[in-house]
């Protein structure tokens, strides 16, 4: 059993609920739960327009985005673009609906785009790495792919993210060969995808309850245990004040970011799954294939 690096009801994020179904973070940033994981949505609600949706949950998810885009944004105002973390089935499960409804850019890093044209699946889940019944039920969790070509697109080398000014993308593998973090450094703001996440996904209980508790990727979809540890050490070093996961609350402050920390010194203890060190990727002739494509990490 791993340990667990508690965070406190003083680590959460202060947010609202603006009418929108969304739970408002500042100005520009608002998140949607659904079931057990989170969406974002991008773009200042006043303006009524250039806004992003980061993810798209379960294939059931389609319903509830479009309800709070049309509260939070007007009716048919779609967002200038779709930013995929990854394509696991709860991050990508209304993707091809959505992109249908729109008709909008997606935009992925390159090594994710096999997970996302129709030409790869995910190796299959460990449903042995402990924690509870999520973990015992993954296997069967959706792996097969999402294909949406048409409106598919690689993130620009340059770290930039479309429809996010000020913003930048950054390479966090590990829990699946394209996962990225979106990074605002002038407030410091972390949306990590899984590559943390702040509360326990191998657990019914804790999906429920929303505990809270700094963990490193879900493990039962994590291949390369390696690349997530070096994603972690990038992340803490970032120093990012307010952090927003793909399963978990938003956290904020100081604690929050000496548990990020613990977490990156001792993440093969709190992480790691005892035995796990490996890499299945079938999209990939061998690690770091698209190493060209990597950018240098932020300074």
């Amino acid at each position: 059993m791993t340990n667990q690096l508690a965070l406190k009801d003083d680590d959460l994020a202060p947010t609202s609920e603006a009418g929108s179904g969304a739970l408002t973070i500042s100005k520009d940033l608002a998140y949607l739960h659904l079931s057990i994981v989170n969406v974002i949505f991008f773009g200042d609600p006043t303006q009524g327009k250039d806004w992003v949706l980061i993810d798209t949950g379960l294939p059931t998810s389609k319903s509830a985005i479009l309800d709070v885009a049309e509260r939070r944004f007007g009716r048919d105002m779609r967002p200038a673009a779709i930013i995929v973390t990854h394509g696991h089935f709860d991050h990508a499960g209304s993707l091809e609906a959505l992109a249908r409804h729109w008709d909008v850019p997606i935009y992925a890093h390159p090594l994710e785009l096999p997970y996302l044209n129709g030409s790869a699946s995910y190796p299959p889940a460990d449903p042995l790495v402990g924690g509870g019944a999520m973990a015992l039920l993954s296997p069967l969790f959706p792996r097969s792919p999402v294909d949406v070509s048409p409106w598919l697109k690689t993130l620009p080398p340059d770290q930039t993210v479309p429809g996010m000014p000020g913003w930048k993308w950054l390479h966090t593998p590990g829990h699946a060969p394209g996962h990225i973090s979106l990074w605002q450094e002038s407030d410091r703001i972390l949306i990590a995808g899984d590559a943390i996440i702040t509360t326990g996904q191998e657990s019914v209980y804790e999906v429920i309850m929303q505990t809270l508790e700094m963990h490193g990727p879900p493990r039962y979809l994590t291949p390369d245990w390696d690349e997530a540890e070096q994603s972690v050490v990038l992340l803490a070093g970032l120093e990012p004040d307010l952090v927003i996961s793909g399963h978990g609350r938003p956290v904020k402050g100081e604690h929050m970011r000496s548990r990020l920390h613990e977490l990156a010194r001792n993440f093969r203890a709190v992480a790691v799954p005892e035995g796990r060190s490996f890499e299945i990727d079938p999209a990939k002739p061998g690690k770091h294939s698209n190493d060209a494509y990597r950018p240098n990490p932020p300074r």
